[in-house]
């Protein structure tokens, strides 16, 4: 019952994303105590990726993460959201991996927001103009990335 209610959530997600439905507009405060918006990032694509510390697969994508943002960022934004983890244990992690795009912790609005984000990690791929492209549930690798440019 419960993997069929998750397709069925997932089938309504994909759909109301094909609609060209508007990404919620929200505000985080980065992990060194930035504010930031969605709508700060209007006129460049943007994604989100709800991650976790104690998620091996999320940890696995960080460094492509890191390095497409690094050669893309006049073009593309990412905003890691850390759900379900410690502050402590974000900032070891940016840290441990050099991360240099922005990282928030989640204020839970924001899961309800996009969500209900039931696995991590989980990316939306957001447009220039601010509508939902893709959701994408599990790693994103470099390919995937690269693909987002097209």
């Amino acid at each position: 019952m419960k993997k069929a209610i998750f397709i069925l959530l997932s089938i309504l997600c994909f759909s109301a994303i094909s609609q060209n439905i508007k990404a919620p507009d929200f505000k985080l405060n980065t992990i060194d105590g930035k504010e930031i918006k969605l709508s700060d990032f209007k006129g460049k694509k943007v994604i989100l990726n709800f991650w976790a510390t104690w998620c091996p697969p999320c940890r696995a994508e960080i460094p492509d993460f890191v390095k497409f943002y690094n050669e893309n960022k006049n073009k593309v934004e990412i905003i890691g959201i850390a759900v379900g983890s410690k502050k402590a244990e974000v900032e070891e992690i940016i840290k441990r991996y050099k991360i240099t795009y922005p990282v928030c912790m989640s204020d839970k609005e924001i899961e309800k927001l996009y969500g209900p984000i039931n696995a991590v990690p989980t990316s939306f791929i957001i447009d220039e103009k601010g509508y939902l492209k893709e959701k994408k549930i599990g790693i994103m690798t470099e390919e995937d990335l690269k693909g987002i440019l097209k």
